[in-house]
C-alpha cells in the first residue's frame, strides 16, 4: 500500500518514539489520514501510536482540534498559523507527547493565485518544545503524488520533533 521508503521512515519514526517513550497523534486534513496510516501499517506501532484525527473541513477542524475560528478567517485552512494551531489542538485533545499536521490543497482544483495546488503547510509540536513549522510548494504534480509527497514530509517532520 506504502512506498517501501515511506514504511522505513514509519518504522524509523515509531523506532525513535518508543526509546523516547512518546506516544504519536496526527491531525490530517489533505492527506486524509495517510500519515496515521502510513504509522499503523508498521506491526506493534499501538505501543507509541496513540490516535489520528482527520479534519478535512474547517468546522472539523474547529470542533476536534479547537483550532481559533480567528485563525481561520484570518489565515485560511493553509496555512502556517492553521497547521501549528492543528499540531498543538491535537496534542491537547489525546493522550500523546508529539503530533504532526498536515493542510493543504492536493487539487486538481481549489488553488488560487496565493495558495496553489501544490502548498502544504505542516507542525510538528511536543509537549514542553516550541512547535515547528514547513511549507511545501509542490506544483501541480497530481493529487496522488501531493499526497505521497505530503506523508513523506510529516514523517520526517515528526522525526525531527522526536529527535
Amino acid at each position: 500500500m506504502f512506498d517501501p521508503r515511506v514504511l522505513a521512515l514509519a518504522e524509523a519514526v515509531l523506532a525513535e518514539a518508543r526509546t523516547k517513550k512518546l506516544r504519536i497523534v496526527t491531525a490530517e486534513s489533505c492527506t486524509g489520514g495517510l500519515v496515521a496510516g502510513a504509522l499503523t501499517e508498521i506491526a506493534g506501532s499501538s505501543d507509541v501510536f496513540e490516535r489520528g484525527f482527520v479534519t478535512y473541513s474547517n468546522a472539523a477542524k474547529v470542533d476536534e482540534l479547537a483550532v481559533p475560528d480567528s485563525i481561520l478567517q484570518a489565515h485560511g485552512a493553509v496555512s502556517e498559523a492553521t497547521a501549528r494551531a492543528m499540531a498543538e489542538g491535537a496534542l491537547r485533545h489525546a493522550q500523546a507527547d508529539v503530533s504532526v499536521a498536515v493542510t493543504g490543497v492536493a487539487g486538481p482544483s481549489g488553488g488560487s493565485a496565493e495558495k496553489p495546488v501544490g502548498l502544504v503547510q505542516f507542525a510538528a509540536a511536543r509537549n514542553g518544545h516550541p512547535t515547528i513549522a514547513a511549507e511545501h510548494r509542490f506544483g501541480s504534480i497530481g493529487r496522488d503524488k501531493i499526497r505521497a509527497a505530503s506523508v513523506e514530509v510529516a514523517l520526517n517532520l515528526l522525526r525531527r520533533q522526536i529527535g
